[in-house]
């Protein structure tokens, strides 16, 4: 069993950052930066679910509050914070990459998932491999603003987890999104979960994190 997750700190960048690690049990291995959705915070049950469950399978995780959050406790992004909600994203995971000696992983849900996309498709480098959950391929019924426009300069692998009762996108339309990656891409389908794929309230979905988790190493081997 992994260590409970400690707060984590580092002034040194600008924007800082902050948030919550989950360190193994033994070693640094592998290091995964996760970033929350639109409205939330890295205190999201299923950000927390899935860095216990990477954290005992030997990964160091940082569960990132992004730059907007720091600064409005409450509150959905505005348009002009997505810029230095990405450079917030690469401060991560180069405070990270002074933790851990492995390969370093880069995601999050919804807003912070697309924001890590958008990122990497300017940054080639930044990360090793994307973990996207519940990407917002549009605002609910709005079919016709689909965020792709970077999709096609994407070359960092990614691993994409969808409810099938999203709003954001259906299967249909995220099979299609993916097509658009010329990197290696797959999307993995969550039966009958929505954009929450299953963590609103109390009603937790306890299987997903160990089906993430093994999705994902056969996927990045």
């Amino acid at each position: 069993m992994p260590p409970s997750p400690e707060p984590f700190v580092d002034i040194s960048f600008d924007p800082q950052v902050r948030g919550f690690v989950h360190r193994p049990a033994t070693g640094a291995g592998d290091g995964f930066v996760l970033a929350h959705g639109a409205g939330s915070n890295a205190r999201a049950p299923l950000l927390v679910a899935l860095a216990e469950a990477f954290a005992a399978a030997g990964m160091t995780v940082l569960r990132c509050d992004l730059p907007y959050r720091q600064s409005r406790a409450f509150g959905p992004p505005r348009p002009g914070d997505a810029a230095r909600d990405r450079k917030g994203l690469r401060n991560a995971v180069a405070a990270l990459g002074k933790e851990v000696s492995g390969r370093l992983f880069l995601g999050g849900h919804s807003y912070g998932g697309r924001q890590s996309t958008m990122l990497c498709a300017d940054e080639p480098g930044v990360a090793e491999g994307l973990l996207l959950l519940s990407y917002p391929l549009h605002p609910p019924r709005k079919p016709e603003q689909l965020r792709i426009q970077h999709l096609p300069q994407l070359q960092t692998p990614a691993l994409f987890v969808h409810g099938t009762r999203d709003p954001f996108g259906s299967p249909e339309e995220m099979e299609s999104a993916l097509r658009r990656i010329p990197a290696k891409s797959r999307l993995m389908q969550i039966e009958g979960a929505g954009h929450d794929l299953g963590f609103k309230g109390k009603e937790r979905d306890g299987e997903l994190p160990a089906l993430v988790l093994a999705e994902f190493q056969k996927f990045f081997g």
